[in-house]
This record gives structure tokens, sequence and C-alpha cells, in this order.
């Protein structure tokens, strides 16, 4: 019993500490998630959390909370879920209970305006490192190259629903691997 108490403090404080110093949304959580849920603590693979990174994109809801969720429960059940969720978002609770207080007292000061747009160059870098990290472990294949080209048209020029877009690359995954698996046999 007081193992899984510890497992559940530690599930908690993991990612109490990946919501805490994580800016950028999920995107920017997935390589600290991966390092602290892979290397440091072992609770999941590689596989795993491009996984996780799959269903959480396609499933409504914050990536990092959908994420966070889902290693939880992996690793612990239903209360790990639950810890693992509470821990990720408490940070962002309390930050932005912090920064609407302070924008609505000191919006119009000119060194917090440029503080706000740093910030904002930081996380884009952020989002491009875990790109960077999800592309160097997601399978190479025409087929992944294809949907991925495919995916980004629609939603960057013409405009598809991203829901659309993601119903339809699961469909096409469905059809390629049923067909591949056919011209194997």
């Amino acid at each position: 019993m007081a193992r899984d108490t510890k497992k559940l403090l530690r599930l908690f404080t993991t990612f109490l500490k990946i919501g805490a110093f994580t800016f950028g949304g999920g995107y920017a959580m997935i390589p600290l998630i991966q390092k602290e849920v892979v290397e440091k603590q072992k609770w999941l693979t590689d596989a795993d959390i491009l996984d996780i990174v799959a269903i959480a994109e396609s499933t409504p809801g914050p990536i990092a909370i959908n994420s966070a969720t889902f290693v939880g429960y992996q690793t612990s059940g239903v209360m790990g879920a639950f810890l693992a969720t509470v821990g990720v978002i408490l940070p962002s609770f309390l930050v932005i209970l912090l920064v609407s207080f302070l924008l609505r007292k000191f919006g119009t000061i000119k060194p917090l305006q440029y503080a706000f747009q740093g910030i904002r160059a930081g996380v884009l870098a952020l989002i491009a490192n875990a790109l960077f990290s999800m592309y160097r472990q997601a399978p190479k294949h025409l087929f992944s190259y294809l949907i991925m080209l495919t995916a980004f048209i629609l939603v960057a020029f013409a405009q598809v629903n991203v829901i659309f877009v993601i119903l339809g690359c699961g469909i096409a995954g469905i059809l390629f691997c049923l067909f591949s698996k056919r011209r194997i046999k």
C-alpha cells in the first residue's frame, strides 16, 4: 500500500514539475514528458509516448492534459490519471490567475508587454523542438510523409477543419495497414 502511495505521489510531483516548468502548451511539454516518463522514471517506452501523443491529439481537450491523464492511467489506473492530470493543470491554473491579475493591473506597462513578446518567441522554439523530437521517433515511410504533407496542406492552406483531417488520416492509416497486410500475404 505504501508503495502505491509513493508511486502516486511521484506521478503527481512529476506532472506538477512538467506543468510548472514548461511554457507553450502541450506540444512544448512532449519532450519533457518523454524525458521524465521514459528516461527518468522508466514507466513507459518511446513507442508508448508516440501512441500517447497520437491519442491525445485525436481526442478532445488540451494535449498536455490528455497526455497526463493517459500516462497516469497507464502507470497507476484511475487514481494515477486523476493525480497526473491535477499535477499538470495546477501550475497553469495558478500562473493564469497571477497573470490575469498582473495584466488587469499593469497591462499598459511597456516592459511587461515586451516580456510577453519574448515569451511568445520562446514558446515557438519549444514547439519546434517538440515537432523535431516527434519526427525523430516517428516511423519513416513514404506513406507517413504523404499523410503529413497532405494534412499540413489541408489545414494550413485549404482551411479544412482539423477534426476532418485527423479522421481522414486515421482512416487512411487503417486502409494502408489493411492493404499492406493483404499484399504481404
